[in-house]
């Protein structure tokens, strides 16, 4: 089964061809470096060593000798919009599609779905990774992976799909799968980091894959939707207080720990509950301070995030305000208060009410909040707010304290990791983060 995976976009886009590539429209032969062009009228020009080609598009170039064959793709962005965002050349196997993309020519790669998930899982992960770990992460991967193709077909089908409600004073919206039309999944975090053969992948990253080949995760007949993040912060979070509102009974909330050392939980839906819990350093299968596991779980860019269980920022007054304005268009004066609304059962903020000034507005769920009040993205929306004020009662600092990297819904990427390294095998691990789901073989 092949996949189309969307890797950047542009009015132009650089690659080089590394072995000679076919155009399937005109047979032509292409290879070595090319610059391509939006041309009107849904044409491509590419450009080489050999002069102009003005090409019909969507184009597709397939590798003559697709064993020894690859592409490079120049100055692919990678983390977008995060704090570890940056640009780098990236190397894929497979077929190099360019098409009219909803931001330009857009460069796709169509690939076979297994071949797919050894870059994925090298690409989310080290390729040192214990292979429990690997094989879990293949699974949920590839599970995920068909989920949403299945939910893009059931979009289509849809007159309207709804994913932001916004009123005079609020804004609530989640972003999911809805954004992509031209193809299966992106390669960021978006969907799952996939950046073809440019990680090291390993032997135990193909015994990975190959020893799960067509397993899927399964619940009442529908492959489960199995979500991940870096780092739950010791309780996992609901599908529906991150997303649309619909129950997934596999994607439950639970402490991420071991059953017998479990550290009674308070209701993290409470304000007094959250504090406790954030301000706490609990027993969690994340809460982990062995760098070799965390190597192995963690790339090096991931690494520049050392404080992921629990974490602090401090945001000036103007700061604060700035960001506002910029990342979320809100211009409400002197901000006084954040005021958590509601809470999930992870103590994330679904949402959130600042009060300014100039008015009041709310808004949610929770990867609006994270991008509303950084300039990349907050750890995760599971934090308590501390207020320096000033002489004149103006507050001048506001300090958010947090626990966990990213939703929190499903796998718990770190704390999967540790259950590998203590060789707990992955089955277990699957049905750790994913109760009452069904592992099934699908070819």
């Amino acid at each position: 089964m092949e996949i189309r995976v969307g890797i950047i976009s542009g009015e132009e886009i650089s690659f080089i061809l590394k072995g000679n590539f076919r155009d399937a429209m005109s047979n032509n032969l292409f290879s070595g470096e090319i610059v391509a062009l939006q041309e009107k009228n849904s044409h491509v020009m590419l450009k080489n060593d050999m002069g102009l080609s003005k090409l019909p598009l969507p184009l597709t170039l397939e590798p003559v000798d697709a064993s020894n064959a690859s592409f490079i793709l120049r100055d692919v962005c990678i983390g977008k919009d995060f704090h570890w965002q940056r640009s780098e050349d990236q190397e894929f196997k497979g077929k190099l599609q360019l098409i009219v993309g909803q931001e330009g020519l857009a460069a796709v790669n169509q690939i076979d779905i297994e071949d797919y998930l050894k870059s994925v899982i090298s690409s989310e992960m080290s390729a040192s990774s214990s292979i429990n770990l690997l094989k879990a992460h293949a699974v949920i991967s590839r599970s995920w992976l068909l989920a949403q193709i299945r939910k893009t077909e059931k979009l289509a089908e849809e007159e309207v799909y709804n994913s932001c409600h916004k009123t005079e004073d609020s804004c609530i919206r989640w972003y999911d799968r809805e954004e992509h039309t031209d193809y299966d999944v992106c390669a960021d975090d978006h969907c799952q980091r996939y950046q073809g053969i440019t990680r090291a992948t390993s032997p135990a990253v193909s015994d990975a894959v190959e020893a799960t080949r067509g397993e899927v995760l399964m619940y009442d007949g529908e492959i489960c939707d199995t979500r991940f993040s870096k780092c739950c912060g010791g309780v996992t979070e609901l599908f529906e207080n991150v997303w649309e509102p619909k129950v997934h009974p596999y994607l439950q909330s639970f402490a991420d720990a071991d059953a017998g050392s479990l550290t009674p939980i308070p209701d993290l839906r409470t304000e007094a509950g959250a504090e406790s819990w954030i301000r706490g350093n609990f027993d969690s299968y994340c809460n982990c301070k062995d760098h070799e596991v965390i190597n192995q779980v963690l790339n090096s860019y991931d690494r520049e995030t050392p404080d992921f269980y629990r974490w602090k920022i401090v945001l000036s007054q103007e700061e604060l305000q700035h960001l506002l304005k910029e990342k979320a268009g809100l211009e409400l004066g002197e901000i006084h208060d954040l005021i958590p609304v509601e809470r999930g059962v992870s103590g994330r903020i679904i949402q959130l009410k600042i009060v300014g000034s100039k008015g009041t507005f709310t808004i949610g769920k929770e990867l609006e909040i994270r991008r509303a009040l950084s300039k990349s993205h907050l750890y995760s929306s599971a934090f308590i707010v501390e207020k320096s004020l000033q002489r004149n009662g103006i507050v001048s600092y506001f300090t958010l304290i947090g626990a966990g990297w990213g939703h929190g819904v499903g796998l718990c990427q770190i704390g999967a990791a540790v259950m590998g390294a203590k060789g707990i095998e992955y089955r277990k691990i699957l049905s750790h983060y994913f109760r009452g789901a069904e592992l099934q073989k699908l070819w």
